[in-house]
């Protein structure tokens, strides 16, 4: 009996040893399709099948890579056989620790892989594993360079975000938050993970609804705009709601409404105003007014047909959607019924002022701009309004292939004139 406890000790510490468990559903032999980009947020309850099938759908029959960091195999099956939609094969990584992210076998595994699937559990454990290694480095060429969609429910949505809330020092309350937008609990990344199209200064949070988390979103929202000096956004789901964003930066609402009070929600600190908090320091609570109007949120209800959505390329465009305004006062979360912000700097339309020729459009990895007016300046913005620091030539080719995939906008000034141009970077 000795011998045999002392085995079934060694076995225990040999699992636990484990740098990363590997389950395989389906071929074993890697294909190449035409997959295409995209991004699905999930709100973090039961998965919403719809969306999924919308997730699938862009491997084009490829392969399903679904990185978790506890929990087993439930996606295998579900992915492969339950959805309706044919794909290669699915592989669920369990990683450990970092030196099971840094695998080389699990790297390739995710290079190969047609989609990318993060699942729940705690997001910090993805950026203790994932973060500042080669698999940053994986992730991002799968998104930005092979152009696969990618994906994640719960804590896996919650790192989707260009910024986002690490939970590093555990999970935080709304009034905790509102209380204290500098207490320890208030643990932000901002802009140094995934580099992800449309996700750009974006912090999302997920379980919306279970318990109301609108106030310490808000938070969110508040640190950054004050800890950067530029304004902020935000993307969220109630528990049972999926948000699909596609190349064209539509993001489609997924959910059983009306059945079901299922809403997804798209914040931003108002453009028309200071963006700035009033009050944002350490140990005294919020205060993120503007004349009521600090946060601008487009409230969307999730059908199953996903045909409600937001337009992420001017943050302004949407269908089947209702405008809130929110504001934060001492620490009081306050909503009421919103308008449009009307961000002109974020919608632009292209009107001809002078000769010029801005090609090709989409754009790969070189751009030209030809024109025969004396232009005085050229600047290249994101879609959001933040200027990309590059050399811009007139008539001669200009190396863009630095640039992540996305819209930007481009602007030629003369000494009376300005002329501005929509780009999409493929």
């Amino acid at each position: 009996m000795k011998k045999i406890t002392t085995i079934f000790l060694l076995s225990i510490q040999c699992l636990f040893a484990q740098d990363y468990v590997e389950y395989h559903t389906g071929s074993t032999v890697d294909i190449s399709t035409n997959q295409e980009a995209g991004v699905c947020l999930m709100g973090g309850a039961s998965e919403q099948e719809d969306a999924m099938i919308w997730f699938l759908n862009k491997a084009d029959g490829g392969d399903v890579v679904v990185l978790r960091a506890s929990g087993s195999d439930g996606y295998n099956d579900y992915f492969y056989s339950e959805l309706g939609v044919t794909i290669n094969s699915v592989t669920t990584f369990v990683i450990n620790n970092v030196a099971g992210a840094i695998d080389p076998y699990v790297l390739q595994r995710v290079a190969d892989a047609e989609a990318i699937w993060f699942a729940g559990g705690d997001q910090y454990d993805y950026v203790s594993y994932f973060k500042d290694n080669a698999m940053e480095d994986a992730l991002n060429n799968f998104i930005n360079v092979k152009q696969g969609v990618i994906g994640g429910t719960s804590a896996g949505m919650v790192i989707l975000g260009s910024s986002y809330f690490s939970a590093q020092y555990g999970t935080l309350t709304s009034n905790v938050a509102l209380g204290n937008p500098y207490h320890p609990r208030v643990a932000l990344g901002y802009n140094d993970f995934l580099n992800i199209p449309y996700m750009e200064n974006v912090i999302t949070d997920s379980h919306y609804d279970e318990p109301d988390r609108r106030g310490r979103h808000s938070v969110f929202l508040a640190r950054f705009s004050k800890d950067n000096s530029e304004r902020s956004f935000g993307i969220a789901c109630n528990e049972y709601v999926a948000v699909c964003v596609g190349a064209d930066g539509k993001a489609y609402v997924y959910g059983e409404h009306p059945a079901y009070d299922e809403f997804a929600y798209f914040l931003q600190a108002n453009c028309v105003t200071n963006y700035e908090p009033e009050t944002c320091i350490s140990g005294t609570p919020l205060t993120w007014d503007r004349d009521d109007e600090a946060i601008k949120v487009y409230k969307v209800p999730g059908t199953e047909s996903g045909v409600n959505y937001f337009d992420l390329s001017d943050w302004e465009t949407g269908n089947g959607g209702e405008w809130e305004n929110w504001s934060v006062s001492d620490g009081d979360f306050i909503t009421a019924t919103g308008t449009n912000p009307q961000c002109g700097a974020l919608s632009i339309d292209e009107v001809v002022m002078f000769e010029a020729e801005v090609y090709p459009n989409p754009l790969s990895n070189t751009l030209f701009i030809n024109t025969k007016g004396q232009v005085e300046s050229i600047k290249l913005y994101t879609i959001l309004g933040k200027e990309i620091n590059m050399t811009l030539d007139i008539n001669k080719p200009i190396d863009a292939s630095l640039l992540s995939s996305g819209m930007y906008i481009l602007k030629l000034k003369t000494a009376t004139q300005e002329q501005t141009f929509k780009l999409v970077k493929r």
